[in-house]
């Protein structure tokens, strides 16, 4: 498996999309439960199969993501070669709470001073759409072009 499988809940969304899958893999309803039972491993490797399909197909679509914490706020744009980053760092003595976006906004306008900023460019290690789940795994967001457009500006 390349990603990871989906859990239940995400499955339960894409139910029809998982049974054309099976289908198309010559596997119908009866026999999906026959599988089930008396081959439960060769189950879990076809949902992890369609899993990484899934997953495959998102983040080649994945433009822009975000991870926040109190004291940073770091804001990945995915480029076909190469990935930017715009980080916000809160300087160790203010109260200023990055993880949300009032916060972020509340600083950027109120206390700028207060802050630093970070702005690099590599190119991809592994695949991109790899660097997108790792960054994913470690909690970061979709985000989108106008918060990152705006920090460009701010910059």
């Amino acid at each position: 498996m390349k990603y990871r499988i989906l859990t239940d809940e995400e499955l339960q969304h894409l139910e029809g999309d998982l049974k054309a899958f099976l289908i198309i893999n010559g596997i119908h309803g009866d026999e999906w439960e026959k599988l089930n039972r008396e081959e439960p491993q060769k189950a879990v490797e076809l949902v992890g199969l369609f899993s990484d399909q899934v997953l495959q197909t998102v983040y080649e679509k994945v433009r822009f993501l975000e991870h926040r914490s109190p004291d940073s706020c770091l804001v990945f744009h995915f480029g076909e070669e190469e990935q930017e980053l715009i980080a916000i760092q809160k300087k160790p003595e203010t109260k200023i709470d990055l993880s949300t976006i009032n916060g972020i906004h509340e600083a950027l306008t109120k206390a700028p001073t207060d802050l630093s900023f970070f702005t690099s460019k590599k190119d991809y290690t592994d695949s991109r759409e790899m660097e997108i789940h790792q960054l994913i795994q470690q909690g970061a967001v979709l985000s989108d072009a106008n918060f990152w457009n705006s920090l460009k500006e701010i910059l």
